[in-house]
């Protein structure tokens, strides 16, 4: 009798348990249901493969675009296209039961293609400075690693509170930060990056538009008279193209930053790294 009893215990303890159904609404409203966790996710943007190691789910990444670069492990894994054209058919062979996508930087037709074929699709914007800690939650309570998401959101956040702690300048210096050339591309006021020239001191000249990374003209930048101009480090060189326009001041001051564009650029836990770089640099020139 005893011996029966002990038994069926020792098979009630060998049963897995049953995992608790998995529901989540990504930042289009669109939710998403699981039985279980996704165990075999694709990434298609740098900074959500980033976040997906950041809140532990980087054991169950099958596949990622051919920028994720960060950390060093990511760059092992399949790739799958980048953001100007996806391969379905390496994507479909991964047979990912979640695909992560970034809403303004996937192109729209990609992300309509994997969701007409049937593959669960997790929507993603960023657009301020604390977004990343939103990002951190929901890419966390998505890949099943809620608590770590959490965790990573809550020491972001105060971290960034901590930058923000310094005093805001009455005279902001005018920014013209430059994200490519060709076609002339800059940062809106909606961008995380303009927070960040604000957080520093300074003033973005184009935060009056709404767009996240609007083309502009050069004609536009002279009229709007930037005193410093600041690049990522992989624009091309600041100072050779901006040199023929002697009566722009950040010509006349001689005014060209470049900073690190995988830090400032990524909305990932790392940005907390760039803007404090940011700032660095700007220091000498904000009033």
């Amino acid at each position: 009798m005893i011996g029966r009893i002990i038994l069926r215990l020792c098979l009630l303890l060998a049963v897995p348990t049953q995992a608790a159904p998995l529901r989540v609404v990504d930042d289009i409203g669109q939710a998403l249901e699981f039985t279980r966790p996704p165990q075999r996710i694709v990434s298609l943007s740098p900074h959500l493969t980033e976040l997906l190691f950041a809140v532990g789910a980087d054991a169950q990444l099958v596949g990622v675009d051919s920028a994720s670069d960060y950390p060093a492990a990511a760059k092992m894994l399949p790739r799958i296209g980048d953001y100007s054209r996806i391969n379905f058919e390496r994507i479909l062979a991964l047979k990912p039961d979640l695909v992560l996508v970034w809403v303004g930087g996937n192109r729209a037709a990609d992300i309509h293609g994997l969701k007409r074929v049937g593959l669960p699709v997790l929507h993603t914007q960023a657009r301020r400075l604390d977004d990343v800690a939103r990002l951190l939650r929901l890419v966390g309570q998505a890949s099943g690693h809620a608590a770590a998401g959490e965790a990573a959101a809550r020491d972001f956040s105060t971290r960034l509170a901590t930058l923000q702690q310094h005093p805001v300048h009455a005279e902001a210096v005018p920014v013209f930060y430059q994200v490519w050339d060709r076609p002339l591309m800059t940062v809106g006021g909606m961008h995380w990056i303009s927070d960040a020239l604000a957080l520093c001191g300074t003033r973005n000249v184009f935060a009056d538009l709404r767009a996240l990374s609007p083309v502009v003209s050069r004609e536009a930048v002279l009229r709007r008279a930037p005193a410093l101009i600041v690049g990522g480090s992989d624009a091309p060189d600041l100072r050779r193209q901006w040199q023929s326009f002697a009566s722009l001041p950040a010509v006349k001051n001689n005014a060209f930053v470049r900073v690190d564009a995988d830090r400032l650029h990524r909305p990932t836990p790392r940005l907390i790294e760039g803007v404090t770089e940011l700032c660095a640099a700007l220091r000498p020139y904000a009033r």
